[in-house]
């Protein structure tokens, strides 16, 4: 895959956005979350987040760059119905979108660095930040766009706080690739409405070496024109 083609394109269909990144441009925000969680929070490989964000471009930065950073992650995709066992202790980090703040504040776990996503088109600065948060999108956009050399990540260090490793995690992102047929090359439609997890709609088609259309709020009756318009050749 050229570097100049698409590799994560997002739609919502509720508000019209379309976001087009490339590799390059991916990795250069999730070079920013690690910059971020690394240097602006000052954390060190083998500490943790919580991530509490809907399948979004912006949720794919965060994940990408706390991995890249060494940082375990926690996901709890938004039709969990509530925030039970959150981690314990609290995590050093969490992100947590404004939607999902103003829906279950009682319930987001505490986190030394605390940081809360509008998931705006264009990544708005919110107008008016929750106590005791930092705004994701005024923060991200004052770290570097290439993180520093960290520590080169092993296969056998905990990509998530119950102990789960980045090989194991890569083992189930292609296991779960090869269950759908997912191929090099292929373009791959994914409703977000259908696969919060970040295993099915993120992990799995990068490691099958895939691109993503991802679309929240789809229009099922603009499914056909959008897999003509993005060259869709699978659908999830």
């Amino acid at each position: 895959m050229g570097p100049d083609r698409p590799l994560l394109t997002y739609y919502d269909d509720a508000t019209g956005e379309r976001t087009e990144l490339s590799a390059p441009e991916l990795g250069s925000w999730s070079a920013r979350v690690a910059a971020l969680l690394r240097d602006g929070c000052g954390l060190t490989a083998g500490g943790d987040a919580a991530v509490l964000l809907p399948p979004h471009w912006q949720t794919a930065a965060v994940l990408l760059g706390a991995w890249s950073a060494g940082i375990a992650v926690s996901f709890r995709p938004w039709s969990t119905a509530g925030l039970t066992d959150p981690p314990a202790p609290a995590p050093d980090a969490v992100f947590v979108s404004r939607r999902r703040l103003d829906s279950w504040l009682e319930e987001v776990p505490a986190g030394r660095h605390r940081f809360v996503l509008g998931l705006e088109p264009g990544l708005r600065p919110l107008a008016e930040v929750p106590a005791g948060y930092r705004d994701f999108a005024a923060e991200l956009v004052r770290q570097p766009d290439t993180a520093p050399a960290y520590p080169e990540l092993r296969p056998g260090d905990a990509a998530s706080p119950d102990g789960t490793t980045y090989a194991q995690w890569s083992e189930l992102a292609h296991e779960i690739a090869a269950s759908l047929g997912l191929r090099a090359g292929d373009r791959v439609l994914v409703d977000a409405g259908e696969h919060e997890q970040p295993l099915q709609w993120l992990l799995a088609p990068l490691v099958a070496g895939a691109s993503i259309v991802l679309c929240a709020n789809l229009d099922r009756d603009a499914l056909d024109r959008r897999i003509a318009a993005e060259g869709v050749s699978r659908v999830l």
